[in-house]
């Protein structure tokens, strides 16, 4: 058993050199990106993407279709592959669009500096508009992140 002694030590410090080397690596590599969305509307689909319309919760209710649109700020110099769009849509009487959720879809890619965006969202069809758009962005990653 004392051969065991001299091995621990070793095996705690190429436990740490790793820890450490992970620290400086990691972050750079995985480092969330926030996107500015701005100028934000909104438009009723084209007939051929807004037949056979249904809500989120999967369900059979009728909905309307609604196209997003707006422009994506990527500061970071390099594209964002699959941001992740956050936000809240509210109807003419201020009730919310899609309940207790505010990842609303994402952009396939957003390429550095300032780009359109569009989403395609379902609004149930007893939701009076005109919609409301608050508090959207966006996030993601320089690299490809599987999901």
């Amino acid at each position: 058993m004392s051969w065991l002694i001299p091995v621990r030590p070793l095996a705690w410090a190429i436990a740490v050199l790793i820890w450490l080397c992970s620290w400086s690596i990691a972050p750079a590599a995985l480092a969330l990106t926030q996107i500015k969305l701005t100028n934000l509307s909104y438009h009723e689909c084209p007939p051929e993407l807004a037949e056979g319309a249904i809500t989120s919760g999967g369900t059979s209710m009728a909905a309307n279709c609604f196209i997003v649109t707006g422009k994506a700020e990527n500061p970071s110099g390099k594209p964002i592959i699959n941001a992740d769009i956050y936000g809240r849509i509210y109807d003419a009487n201020d009730n919310p669009i899609l309940q207790n959720r505010t990842r609303l879809g994402s952009i396939d890619e957003v390429p550095p500096g300032i780009s359109d965006f569009e989403l395609r969202i379902s609004v149930p069809a007893n939701q009076p508009t005109p919609l409301k758009l608050k508090q959207f962005k966006a996030s993601g990653f320089t690299g490809v992140v599987r999901r």
